[in-house]
């Protein structure tokens, strides 16, 4: 069962359900996040269905996606995308609802979830993508720890057409700027 991890400051990371659906679409229409994204979703329907793959993700170990919630409304998303525990690495990813930006919301779910994990999956490395264009993302990576490892040349596809990409990572063995150390994290999934 996906657990819910605990983020600190009434945040929790904790697994979508269908009454997250407005939460979802409402995203899904933030002109800011639609920016960073290729994928659309219109309708209520297209959120509920969007929420409702995420637990054969997780079943299959490929992928898993978390609310970021606040009070248990969600206010944003952190997940790990093209997970493999058999080569022990994954790639972060993460968006906060408009009302919610600048209270460092991303980078302290986006840590709990990396030292999750670490710590609980036992993954080496997870890694972070975003466009060369969203300085704020650039911001969050800085902020986590992770390094800049290169540029990958029209790799990420979003809105507006193909974007370079910066390419950022951390090792298990790295240290995390802010970590409070292992025993953080998860509690039983309710």
């Amino acid at each position: 069962m996906q657990p819910d991890i605990d983020v600190g400051d009434r945040l929790i990371l904790r697994p979508w359900r269908e009454s997250d659906a407005d939460a979802v679409l409402k995203a899904f229409s933030c002109p800011e996040i639609q920016r960073w994204h290729v994928r659309r979703m219109d309708t209520r329907d297209e959120a509920r269905d969007w929420i409702a793959g995420w637990p054969a993700r997780w079943d299959d170990g490929t992928a898993a996606s978390w609310a970021i919630s606040r009070d248990d409304e969600p206010v944003g998303q952190a997940g790990l995308r093209n997970l493999s525990l058999h080569e022990a690495s994954a790639a972060l990813s993460y968006w906060v609802l408009l009302e919610a930006r600048g209270a460092g919301i991303a980078a302290r779910a986006a840590r709990a979830l990396t030292d999750w994990a670490f710590e609980t999956l036992g993954l080496h490395r997870v890694s972070l993508e975003h466009s060369t264009a969203n300085a704020a993302s650039c911001r969050v990576a800085a902020k986590l720890g992770f390094p800049a490892e290169g540029t990958l040349r029209g790799s990420g596809r979003h809105a507006d057409g193909w974007h370079d990409m910066h390419l950022h990572a951390r090792l298990r063995t790295d240290v995390s700027p802010g970590a409070s150390g292992v025993g953080r994290g998860a509690r039983p999934g309710r």
